[in-house]
């Protein structure tokens, strides 16, 4: 197999990224507004369009999508500061414009685009189990022999996205997600705040357990450390701070 068949891509072209992020959504367990998280979508665009890439941004249904309030640098909490590509992002009224009316997956060609890349935030968690032509059009990315990458919470997509022969797309690859310490602190400091009981979770779920449980290879790098990792075409990244990481193993699937 030559690396032509591996990475299809044509390189008298610009190289093009779909970018997928969150609709907007309530967690069943906090009952908080959840969505996509700024630093996800920012820290890969700018990777990419540094790189020269086109880039476009699309959402399982389209139309508006809203942030976690926390990834927001103007956000009182303060945890996001910062974050001043995603302030600057953010700041440029024709790039905040593009999360105002995001296309629907179901307007993504695969033949158009060279990478995917679904992006986190905590709404993945509620929503992306009935997003079924997300499973399909990031199997078909994959199967293509396009890079198919995902990060954080977005890694969420991996535990419902199965190949044309009806077995886990993550089966005996090496991957990375949100981590279990990950998930620990941030239960800790929900319920230090009083915002959640001692009995409840942040999430419905964990990325680490269920991906193991469907015979990935997961491996992480510690709490909160930017990490990412490549297994042939298939590219995760760890978590929120793994954005730039993230893209950077894009573009080295895709050969510049």
């Amino acid at each position: 197999m030559s690396l032509k068949d591996v990475n299809p891509v044509n390189a008298a072209k610009p190289k093009r990224v779909a970018i997928v992020i969150a609709n907007p959504a309530v967690s069943t367990t906090t009952g908080w507004s959840v969505g996509f998280w700024w630093s996800e979508l920012t820290h890969p665009y700018l990777a990419f369009t540094e790189a020269g890439y086109e880039v476009e941004i699309f959402s399982p249904d389209g139309g508006r999508c809203e942030p976690d309030a926390m990834s927001d640098p103007r956000d009182p909490s303060g945890y996001s500061e910062t974050d001043l590509i995603s302030m600057g992002f953010i700041a440029t009224p024709r790039l905040a414009a593009l999360v105002e009316d995001t296309k629907p997956v179901s307007d993504l060609a695969v033949a158009n685009f060279d990478a995917i890349v679904v992006a986190g935030g905590q709404a993945p968690m509620f929503t992306f189990e009935t997003a079924t032509t997300l499973h399909e059009t990031f199997v078909a990315f994959y199967e293509a022999g396009k890079v198919a990458a995902a990060l954080c919470h977005g890694t969420a997509i991996l535990r419902y996205a199965e190949l044309s022969n009806g077995e886990p797309l993550v089966r005996g690859k090496t991957v990375t997600g949100f981590a279990n310490v990950e998930e620990d602190f941030a239960d800790n400091a929900v319920w230090s705040m009083g915002a959640l009981p001692r009995d409840k979770h942040v999430m419905p779920w964990r990325i680490e357990d269920e991906l193991k449980a469907l015979g990935a290879n997961y491996i992480q790098a510690g709490l909160w450390r930017g990490f990412a990792v490549r297994d042939g075409n298939l590219v995760t990244g760890q978590q929120n701070f793994s954005g730039a990481e993230t893209a950077a193993k894009v573009i080295e699937a895709l050969g510049a």
